[in-house]
C-alpha cells in the first residue's frame, strides 16, 4: 500500500513494517502472507531493505519537491557551498524577499481600496435614499400641517358660529346668510349628511321659540361649549390610544410608509406631473394618502369583541371539529361543515339577535363522509358545494336539501373545493390523489384534470377570472395556473417551508397563502412577486382556517386563538382566545383545542370563527 518503514523480516522470509506486523501479531499469531505460525520473538530487522526503501523515498521526494525543498535537502545532506556562492544566494534571496513583500503590500492596498470604495458607494446610496426619504417626510409634514391647520380653522369657525347663534338669536339671519356665503362649501357636507348639523332655518326657529318661553340663550351657549369640550377630551383619549398602537408597530409602519412613497417616486415622469397637480389641488401625495388609509385602518381596531356564540354539535361528542364555515352570496346565511357529517345552515341575523339557546340551523343536510370544505355559489344563492374525506365533490340545493350533482373521480380525500365567481357553473377541487379537477354543473364528468406531483391541500379561483386558479400543495409551493394551458403553471410561488394549507385572493392581483410553517404570505400574481410575510400565530400540523377581505386577513392558531392581520403590517393587529364555561381550563384536553375555520362577512369588520371543540363565535373588530 505504501513504502515500507522500519522493515522487519519474519522467520518464514516475509518483510513488513515493524508497527504493521506487531499490530497484527497482537490479534493473530501467524504470518499475514503464508499463515505460518509467528510470534514477535521471530521478527528480525531487515537493514538492507530498510536502506533501499530510504533511498527510494528520497528519490520520490526529489521528484515531487519544490526547488527550495530540494536545495534545503541538499544542504541537509552536506552539499558543499563556498562563501562567495552563499553571499550571491543571500543577495538574490534578499532581493526576491523585497519584491515579494512589495507585491504583497500592493495587493493588500488594492483590496483595502476596493473595499473602501465599495463601502463609500453603498453609504452614498444609503445617504441618497435617506435624503430622499427625508425630503418625502418634509413634504408630507408640510402637507399634513397645512391640512391640520385647515381642520382647526374650520372647527374654530364652527364654534364661533355656534356662540354667535347662542348670543344673538334675533340677529342671526343676516349673519347666517353672510356666513353661508363665506363658508357654505365648508359646512355643506355636515348639513347634508344623515344625523349631521341642522340647517340654519331650523336652528333659528328652535332657538326663537325657546327664547319666547324662557330665553335660555346663555344656557345654550354653555351647553354647546361643554359638548365641544367633552367631545375634544374623548377624541384626545382616543388619539393617545391610537398613538400607542403606532409606537408598538412603528418599524412595520415605517417600512410601509417608505415603500409607498418610494414606489410613487419610481413612477413615470408623466404620472409624476399628474400627481403633482393632485398634490397642489388636494395637498396630499398619492403615497401619503395610501399610507394614511393604512394607518387609520390599522389603528382603528385593538380587539375582537364577541357578539354571539353557538355550538356546532353536542358538548360531549368528540367529533365536533368545524372544518369549514362560509357566508352565502348576500351574507344572510352561513353554512358550517366538519367531521360530524352534517352541513348546517344558519340565519346570521337570528344568531346575532336571538338568545344563545335559540340558535338552531334553518337547514341541515346529512352526508356519508366527513366534510373538509364548503363553497357557496356566487350566482345561484341556494347552491353550495362540499368536498369530503371519500374524495366526493357534491353540489347541494339548500332549498330542497338534496344533492344536485355528485362527482366521484377523486381517488383519495378531497381537501378543497371552490366555485368560480365569474363563471358560476364552474368549480375546482383538489385532493390527496395529487390531482386538481375542474367541474361544470352542466355535465357529470370533469372538464379538466391537472396531475401534480404532490398532495393538493387547497385550490382557489381568481375572483376576476374563470381561467386562473391558485393551487397550494404539500411541496411547499403555490402553483398559479391558466386553465387554457395546464402543461405548466404560469408561475410557482416559493417561500413557505412546509405544506401550503390555504390560498385566498384579496383582489384580482393579491394572493394570500397559509402554511404549517406558522406564517401567512402575500403575493402579487400580476408581477409574480412576494410581497410580505406575516407572523404571530402558531400552526404546525392542523388546518386552522384562513379568510381575507380588502384590508384584513384572519387565521386560526393551534393555541385556540383567532388572529387578525392588516395586509400592510407583518405583525397581528389583534387576537382573541377561545374559552368555554363548560370546559375546565385545567383539563388536559383544553390545551389541544385549536381554531379550525374562519370567515369574514364580506368587507365588514365582522367575522365568524370556529374551533375543534365545535364552538362558533361571531366576532367584530372594536376599538
Amino acid at each position: 500500500m505504501q513504502i515500507i518503514k522500519d522493515a522487519f523480516l519474519t522467520a518464514c522470509g516475509h518483510s513488513f513494517c515493524y508497527m504493521c506486523i506487531v499490530t497484527h501479531l497482537h490479534n493473530k499469531s501467524d504470518c499475514p502472507c503464508c499463515s505460518h505460525y509467528l510470534t514477535t520473538s521471530q521478527l528480525y530487522p531487515n537493514f538492507l531493505l530498510d536502506k533501499l526503501m530510504k533511498k527510494t523515498s528520497a528519490r520520490q521526494i526529489s521528484k515531487t519537491a519544490s526547488p527550495v525543498e530540494q536545495f534545503r535537502h541538499s544542504l541537509e545532506q552536506g552539499c558543499e557551498v563556498s562563501i562567495k556562492e552563499l553571499d550571491a544566494l543571500l543577495l538574490m534571496l534578499s532581493e526576491k524577499k523585497r519584491k515579494l513583500e512589495q507585491e504583497e503590500a500592493e495587493r493588500n492596498m488594492q483590496i483595502l481600496l476596493d473595499f473602501l470604495q465599495m463601502l463609500r458607494k453603498q453609504k452614498v446610496d444609503e445617504l441618497n435614499e435617506v435624503q430622499h426619504d427625508l425630503q418625502y417626510i418634509k413634504e408630507d409634514l408640510n402637507s399634513v400641517e397645512r391640512h391640520r391647520i385647515d381642520l382647526y380653522r374650520a372647527r374654530d369657525r364652527y364654534s364661533m358660529k355656534l356662540r354667535m347663534l347662542a348670543d344673538d338669536p334675533i340677529g342671526k339671519k343676516p349673519w347666517s346668510s353672510s356666513t353661508d356665503r363665506n363658508f357654505g362649501g365648508l359646512f355643506s357636507t355636515s348639513r347634508n349628511a344623515p344625523g349631521g348639523l341642522p340647517t340654519g332655518n331650523l336652528t333659528y326657529k328652535k332657538v326663537d321659540s325657546k327664547a319666547q318661553i324662557s330665553s335660555p340663550g346663555p344656557q345654550r351657549k354653555d351647553t354647546s361649549i361643554s359638548e365641544l369640550n367633552s367631545q375634544h377630551m374623548s377624541q384626545s383619549g382616543l388619539a393617545v390610544v391610537r398613538k400607542k398602537r403606532v409606537n408598538a408597530q412603528f418599524n412595520d409602519l415605517q417600512e410601509c410608509y417608505l415603500q409607498k412613497r418610494r414606489q410613487l417616486a419610481n413612477k413615470s415622469r408623466v404620472k409624476e406631473e399628474k400627481d403633482a397637480d393632485v398634490v397642489q389641488r388636494e395637498g396630499y401625495s398619492e403615497g401619503l394618502a395610501d399610507f394614511q388609509s393604512v394607518l387609520s385602518t390599522f389603528t382603528r381596531y385593538s380587539r375582537l369583541r364577541v357578539i354571539a356564540e353557538l355550538r356546532h354539535g353536542d358538548l360531549f361528542h368528540s367529533a365536533n371539529i368545524v372544518s369549514s364555515i362560509e357566508f352565502d352570496r348576500d351574507d344572510e346565511l352561513f353554512a358550517t361543515a366538519g367531521v360530524s357529517r352534517r352541513i348546517k345552515v344558519f340565519d346570521f341575523s337570528s344568531v346575532v339577535n336571538e338568545p344563545a339557546d335559540a340558535h338552531c340551523p334553518v337547514v341541515e343536510m346529512s352526508t356519508r363522509s366527513k366534510l373538509s370544505c364548503l363553497s357557496w355559489n356566487k350566482y345561484t344563492k341556494n347552491h353550495i358545494a362540499s368536498s369530503d374525506y371519500d374524495g366526493i365533490v357534491t353540489v347541494w340545493d339548500v332549498t330542497t336539501r338534496q344533492s344536485v350533482m355528485e362527482y366521484e373521480e377523486h381517488e383519495k380525500r378531497a381537501w378543497s373545493v371552490d366555485f368560480s365567481r365569474t363563471e358560476p357553473s364552474m368549480l375546482v377541487s383538489g385532493s390527496d390523489d395529487c390531482k386538481v379537477k375542474v367541474w361544470c354543473t352542466k355535465q357529470e364528468a370533469s372538464v379538466l384534470n391537472i396531475d401534480m406531483k404532490a398532495n393538493i391541500c387547497c385550490v382557489k379561483y381568481n375572483p376576476g377570472s374563470s381561467v386562473h386558479i391558485a393551487v397550494g400543495s404539500a411541496d411547499h409551493h403555490i402553483h398559479y395556473y391558466d386553465l387554457r394551458n395546464t402543461s405548466q403553471p404560469v408561475h410557482i410561488f416559493s417561500g413557505h417551508r412546509k405544506a401550503v394549507s390555504y390560498v385566498k385572493f384579496l383582489s384580482n392581483n393579491e394572493l394570500a397563502s397559509a402554511s404549517t410553517d406558522s406564517t401567512l404570505r402575500l403575493w402579487d400574481v400580476k408581477d409574480n412577486l412576494p410581497v410580505r410575510t406575516l407572523r404571530g400565530h402558531t400552526n404546525e400540523k392542523n388546518f386552522v382556517g384562513l379568510s381575507v377581505n380588502n384590508e384584513f386577513l384572519s387565521c386560526g392558531s393551534e393555541t385556540n386563538e383567532v388572529f387578525v392581520y392588516h395586509k400592510a403590517i407583518s405583525k397581528p393587529v389583534t387576537w382573541h382566545r377561545f374559552g368555554s364555561p363548560d370546559i375546565d381550563e385545567a383539563d388536559e384536553d383544553a390545551g389541544s383545542y385549536f381554531i379550525s375555520a374562519v370567515c369574514w362577512k364580506s368587507d365588514s369588520p365582522t367575522m365568524l370563527a370556529a374551533n375543534s371543540q365545535g364552538t362558533i363565535k361571531v366576532l367584530v373588530l372594536a376599538a
